[in-house]
């Protein structure tokens, strides 16, 4: 069995969004017409408070600064996909109709979370892992937003997991801060994520 996970195409993330991923909206047309060939399709959304502690604004800090956590370095982003807000909304072209399931992620004020499958402490679940085994899923397709952040992450912990994982590059968009994108190609090729 092999599902499409679509990470995170949320308007911030798009352009005109908060924390605009360069062509974010560019990818939906392609996204939306792999829906079909896939048994099971699974979006990701990030859904965090207002104040999320990985805001800049929370600590009166610069966007795209970096602090230290309990958990590690921590990225601090402009404020973005809050809950309820336009922002955090799905792209309007997106079909979400498709969905099997949505997976909400980074609504624990305290600690990010990138990967669809485990918040930023590495060990906290966000409960996908156990939804794909019990569909007998073991194969994965990963496109979406960003390449280098929420895609990478949860290419790698999938991987990790003992999941197939495919990252179609050119569904996918990069932030590519501070080198961000090379790093993330080489850790995913390095666990055995398939880049194609």
């Amino acid at each position: 069995m092999h599902a499409l996970i679509v990470i995170d195409v949320q308007n911030d993330f798009c352009p005109g969004g908060a924390l605009a991923v360069p062509e974010g909206d560019v990818i939906v047309p392609g996204i939306n017409a792999l829906m079909g060939d896939f048994d099971a399709v699974i979006l990701t959304q990030d859904w965090h408070p207002s104040g999320h502690s990985s805001f800049a604004s929370y600590h009166g800090a610069e966007p795209m600064t970096l602090t230290e956590m309990p958990y590690g370095p921590q990225v601090l982003w402009p404020d973005h996909c809050v809950q309820g807000t336009p922002g955090a909304e799905f792209h309007s072209d997106l079909l979400t109709a498709r969905a099997d399931l949505i997976i909400r992620k980074g609504y624990n004020p305290a600690i990010d979370s990138y990967s669809a499958f485990f918040e930023n402490d590495k060990t906290t679940p966000t409960g996908l892992e156990g939804y794909l085994r019990t569909r007998g899923i073991d194969t994965l397709t990963m496109v979406g937003l960003a390449t280098d952040f929420c895609v990478n992450y949860s290419a790698v912990d999938a991987a990790r997991l003992g999941f197939t994982v495919t990252v179609r590059q050119d569904l996918c968009r990069a932030i590519d801060f501070d080198g961000s994108l090379e790093a993330a190609l080489e850790g995913m090729a390095q666990a055995g994520v398939a880049l194609a």
